[in-house]
């Protein structure tokens, strides 16, 4: 069983509260736009990191994030990349990479809005955890941490902060 903590959208901005709605987490995914490459080596140095560059992101974070991560995680296939879209309006490259890699679980971000979706087209679960940093439209920040264990997933549960500053 694998225990994973979710977030995008970061904006140079990675708190307490994050490390504390992660502190029992096996490894943290990141769905895009850290902000700066420091907010990378702080959730690091705090737990394994998974992450893809975003559209915000400069070249000292997309020298260490791909574009992508295709991942194999207790028997579900996973797709990651920032800018994704949702069921029924796909981003272009986000539809071709779903349709060559027929994942289980689609990760994305960039919105700023939590969407846990399940596709029915594509037999696929599609996650957008929202925004955890304080930059951008939205009122609240998000982030979500939930299991995988045998290709499913369980126990989803969402943390939702008050956006300050």
């Amino acid at each position: 069983m694998a225990f994973i903590g979710l977030l995008s959208d970061t904006h140079c901005y990675f708190d307490d509260s994050l490390r504390e709605f992660f502190k029992d987490v096996d490894e943290i995914w990141h769905a895009g736009d850290f902000g700066n490459i420091e907010v990378s080596d702080q959730i690091k140095a705090f737990k394994p990191l998974k992450g893809v560059y975003g559209n915000c992101d400069g070249t000292s974070v997309r020298l260490v994030h791909p574009y992508i991560q295709v991942m194999e995680v207790e028997k579900m296939k996973v797709l990651m990349m920032h800018i994704g879209g949702y069921p029924g309006r796909y981003d272009q490259r986000a539809l071709q990479l779903i349709t060559a890699h027929t994942p289980d679980l689609f990760i994305c971000g960039h919105s700023h809005i939590l969407k846990v979706i399940f596709d029915k087209k594509y037999n696929m679960m599609t996650i957008n955890p929202g925004a955890a940093g304080v930059q951008g439209f939205h009122n609240v920040r998000t982030a979500v941490r939930f299991r995988i264990e045998q290709g499913e997933l369980r126990n989803m549960e969402v943390a939702e902060w008050t956006r300050t500053l």
